[in-house]
């Protein structure tokens, strides 16, 4: 009877770790996005430049690196030689300013940096060339930390023009890049990064297109741009109309939500302009109001350091001061 009970008793365990194994590797499947910098060009603290790090599996991707992407992971203690990949939306200097930061700080040995491999960045046609004028611009400082003895490979480059399609497929991750319209600033590029049954698409800076809508169906998560100035400033000001002009409004890109129908719709790289002193700024409030006009599903308004987690459930969570 006692050997019986143990038989038992052990059988009982080893259930309630399989169970627990199983458990963690259903969780190992999800998704988990962070916005580090949700902002536009304007230097304010509260949001920093565009940049969200997607975490899957073993895989740390971030896409865009604006001002302050490398402070927004050492606030969450995580390495910059952590991150596996860049992929660039396109290239405009605010998406792009803070690789050299990324790059030659991630090098460094200290726990922020520790990168032993290559930098390994995709994005549109010109990435391979900003990329080579960044090490001959950095050349001394990497000569003077290579002769400190800091091992070379970390500071290696691999950097790749892409076209549209499937772009990355590694660890069960698979990133495909698809065409949007940012007007003059050609070709940019939206990315729908997939594993484990999930799936969050990022639309990069675009005006409302048909094609964006076609990637993003059945994603999970959708997170777009957004920009707005207040009618009277655009009827003013043909600085304001141009900016606008290149974006998404409120109002169309809950046309776009309204469409695509993802779990959950987020705002970043929110563009609230301004360009007279006599017209006030308009808020996150104002947006949301704009967007309720065509679409009344899920949505939030992203700031910097918002964590979400999609699973079987959404979970968000912000940061209880990103300037912290």
């Amino acid at each position: 009877m006692l050997t019986r009970m143990r038989s038992v008793g052990t059988f009982t365990r080893r259930s309630a770790l399989l169970l627990v194994f199983v458990c963690w590797s259903i969780r190992a499947q999800d998704l988990k996005v962070t916005l580090l910098g949700t902002g536009s060009p304007i230097p304010v603290m509260e949001r920093f430049g565009p940049s969200t790090l997607v975490e899957a599996g073993s895989e740390k991707l971030l896409i865009d690196c604006g001002r302050g992407a490398s402070l927004r992971l050492w606030q969450l203690h995580i390495p910059l030689g952590a991150v596996t990949a860049v992929f660039l939306t396109h290239l405009h200097s605010d998406h792009i300013v803070g690789i050299p930061d990324l790059w030659l700080t991630g090098w460094l040995p200290p726990p922020f940096g520790h990168r032993t491999v290559a930098f390994q960045i995709w994005g549109p046609v010109g990435t391979k060339e900003l990329m080579a004028n960044l090490r001959e611009a950095f050349a001394s400082d990497i000569r003077f930390r290579t002769a400190d003895g800091i091992p070379p490979q970390g500071v290696a480059i691999l950097a790749r023009d892409i076209t549209l399609g499937i772009v990355y497929e590694k660890n069960g991750v698979r990133v495909t890049a698809f065409e949007v319209d940012h007007a003059t600033a050609r070709p940019a590029f939206g990315y729908r990064i997939e594993y484990g049954g999930r799936s969050v698409v990022l639309s990069g800076d675009t005006r409302m297109n048909d094609n964006l809508i076609r990637f993003s169906k059945g994603t999970d998560l959708l997170i777009h741009e957004v920009a707005w100035a207040s009618p009277e400033l655009q009827r003013k000001s043909e600085a304001a109309r141009i900016i606008i002009g290149l974006h998404t409004t409120p109002e169309e890109a809950g046309t776009v939500f309204a469409r695509v129908k993802p779990r959950l719709a987020v705002y970043s790289h929110i563009v609230l302009v301004t360009t007279d002193p006599a017209f006030t700024e308009p808020t996150s409030a104002d947006v949301l109001k704009l967007t309720r006009k065509t679409y009344d599903g899920p949505l939030e308004m992203g700031e910097d350091l918002m964590t979400i987690d999609v699973g079987d459930k959404i979970e968000v969570r912000r940061a209880a001061s990103p300037t912290r």
